[in-house]
């Protein structure tokens, strides 16, 4: 489950202008690598899926790192479908 609050500051004033509800799962594909499956649903009336592919790259004693790739597709409120490629670098401790 993940909770993302959208911040938007201009003109010395900020304010939460979208929030995005991320209901998913985790799947184990072996040798590190993870696929996350998650519904998204915005309150800005947009709604999609977000695929992730997850690779854990350094596991230690204390932390692990890993290096992801989320492919979010939104559509609704009447505007076209959009499809997005990111990158990710995270620590878990």
């Amino acid at each position: 489950m993940e909770f993302v609050p959208y911040i938007r500051a201009e003109n010395g004033t900020s304010k939460m202008n979208n929030f995005l509800f991320h209901p998913g799962a985790l799947f184990a594909l072996g040798k590190g690598y993870t696929f996350i499956g998650r519904a998204a649903f915005e309150t800005a009336g947009r709604y999609g899926i977000t695929a992730v592919l997850n690779k854990t790259s350094i596991k230690s004693k204390n932390c692990s790192y890993f290096l992801a790739m989320p492919m979010p597709v939104r559509l609704g409120n009447d505007k076209p479908i959009s499809l997005t490629i990111g990158f990710q670098f995270s620590i878990a401790f």
